[in-house]
């Protein structure tokens, strides 16, 4: 009981870094938009994400960590999380920022549609309501009408499910990989599939002066952001984690409103308590079970 204050105070740290480096990719993203596609941006993201862990695994000493067993579900996993992130990228470009994080936190609520089918996992009571209690959250943030639903709401909504789909691959990876072999194979396939879809016609924009330094920055806060918050998560529950990751929102709302002279939408906000309510039951209800077993 006694550490709790410190394990608090650590996950705070490690998150701090988490809500600023994914701010941080958001802004950086819609300031190379104007020049670059999201298929262009994933390239050259995955160019840095390359260079820094090539040099983290070199440091380290940890290049026998990287495995080349399972690159079938590296692969399809990689390839989730690409096409997830393509969408984001667009979405950020298309709608209000503190919108594109509202949907994305739905991520959690598709893992429990999901993990059923690909995991066998079981679908509870409690969870059903979490991911009902998660569609209504959505429906207030999107409030679906021939208006109001536009591609960035569909591309938004979208990324999500599959961040779901790469949360699910990524929980059985982690079972039998290391870390630095399952970084190692994202950038790098993203890298490959980033420079397929890029030049499927020819034509790849090459970095300017003005675009440079923000796609280092994407490529440094895209794994700086997973980075702080797997640190979270192991320092502290995801009771403590999952409400410090929700000042998510309000902070980009602010940026965005600031930067960009986007509205604070109090339907937004509202959805995304109802959202963030919706996880936050999930978590209590994976909790239980847990400390039942745990004598």
């Amino acid at each position: 009981m006694s550490d709790q204050p410190a394990q608090i105070g650590r996950a705070a740290l490690w998150m701090t870094g988490a809500i600023a480096s994914f701010s941080t990719m958001a802004i950086a993203g819609r300031e190379v938009s104007f020049a670059l596609d999201t298929f262009e941006i994933m390239m050259y993201r995955s160019v840095v994400g390359v260079l820094v862990v090539v040099v983290m695994l070199t440091v380290t000493g940890k290049w026998h960590q990287v495995s080349g067993q399972r690159l079938g579900t590296h692969l399809i996993r990689n390839a989730a999380h690409f096409t997830g992130q393509n969408l984001w990228f667009f979405a950020v470009t298309a709608i209000p920022l503190a919108q594109v994080f509202a949907l994305e936190f739905t991520s959690p609520l598709w893992v429990i549609l999901l993990s059923p089918l690909l995991l066998g996992e079981r679908l509870t009571r409690t969870r059903s309501l979490a991911a009902l209690g998660g569609f209504i959250g959505i429906l207030i943030v999107a409030r679906p009408t021939p208006e109001t639903i536009n591609i960035g709401v569909i591309t938004a909504a979208s990324s999500a499910i599959f961040f779901a789909l790469t949360s699910i691959i990524t929980k059985r990876l982690t079972r039998v990989e290391h870390i630095g072999s399952i970084l190692f194979w994202l950038t790098s396939m993203q890298l490959v599939m980033g420079l397929v879809v890029a030049g499927y016609d020819g034509d790849i924009t090459l970095p300017a002066l003005s675009t440079a330094p923000w796609l280092v920055l994407i490529g440094i806060a895209g794994l700086t952001a997973h980075y702080c918050l797997t640190n979270a998560l192991t320092v502290a529950p995801a009771t403590v984690v999952v409400p410090i990751d929700f000042a998510r929102l309000p902070v980009i709302a602010v940026l965005g409103m600031l930067i960009y002279n986007e509205p604070l939408d109090i339907w937004v906000l509202c959805g995304a308590i109802v959202i963030f309510s919706a996880n936050y039951l999930n978590i209590m209800d994976a909790k239980t079970p847990k400390q039942a077993h745990t004598t």
